[in-house]
């Protein structure tokens, strides 16, 4: 696959459709009887995305592996009865609800940091935090683990360093300046062990609290703080844009699986709801 990028500079892995043995993976994997933790917020209507989210992880998510679904929610009542395989199971983890829907996002970088330390450390092996408007629709197993993962932006996979939205207000924690940076990472998906997830969100929590404290919000809110964070810690995989795509971007060519999916939504009907 000469058309794609396979390998990043510090010689970490890009996950696409073709670059890795699946039969090897899951023979180290199960040996090491590996629990993984898919971390879901569903605050407000966003709980109605909920049921999709875990139907289709039941399909295609770490088939034959054990598997906690951390769901934080507001809306404990709502979350969806969905039939689960043996060893998975859904964690209701309630959280408060927040007016603004960007205060929302802000906030789960210290929801997941409080949790991994308390929780998720004593019951699972690695943590994958997921978007809620997403869909899985294609396999997703033990490729993707590592210490620390983070996922190409669908939009800016092939763009150059200039085009990044990276935070570029000196005032804020997560400002980059133009000459640095390797890749710009979704949100969306990422993840890696607990004691790695532990840190890059209290790091990326701390970030936050200081930009709060100046009464500044970086421009893509965690987004920003996460692609601060992974400049400076590097991945040790990186996960092509086959785990974060959207179909109104198209199918390139180079795109053989599309494993997550956005969801067709009305933001503005949902967000501060």
């Amino acid at each position: 696959r000469n058309d794609v990028l396979m390998m990043t500079p510090w010689f970490a892995p890009i996950v696409w459709e073709g670059t890795y043995n699946l039969e090897i993976l899951n023979e180290q994997f199960k040996q090491r009887n590996v629990t993984v933790g898919l971390i879901i917020f569903a605050i407000k209507k966003y709980v109605v995305f909920l049921k999709n989210l875990l139907e289709t992880a039941e399909t295609y998510f770490m088939v034959g592996y054990k598997v906690n679904y951390y769901i934080f929610t507001d809306r404990p009542q709502e979350v969806p009865k969905v039939e689960l395989k043996e060893g998975r199971k859904v964690v209701v983890l309630q959280m408060q609800n927040y007016s603004r829907w960007q205060e929302i996002v802000l906030r789960r970088m210290e929801m997941i940091h409080n949790f991994s330390q308390k929780q998720f450390i004593n019951e699972v092996d690695y943590l994958v935090s997921v978007d809620i408007d997403m869909r899985f629709n294609d396999q997703v197993g033990v490729e993707i683990l590592s210490d620390l993962f983070g996922t190409l932006h669908p939009g800016f996979y092939g763009a150059e360093r200039q085009s990044f939205t990276y935070e570029r207000r000196p005032a804020s924690q997560a400002y980059v300046p133009h000459d640095e940076g390797d890749f710009y990472y979704a949100a969306a998906f990422f993840g890696g062990t607990v004691k790695e997830v532990y840190k890059l969100t209290k790091k990326c929590h701390e970030a936050i609290m200081v930009d709060k404290d100046n009464r500044i919000e970086a421009i893509w809110q965690e987004e920003s703080h996460l692609n601060k964070y992974f400049i400076y810690h590097k991945p040790t995989k990186i996960l092509s844009p086959e785990y974060v795509w959207d179909d109104n971007m198209g199918r390139p060519q180079i795109l053989r699986k599309r494993r997550f999916l956005a969801v067709r939504k009305n933001h503005a009907a949902i967000r501060n709801k």
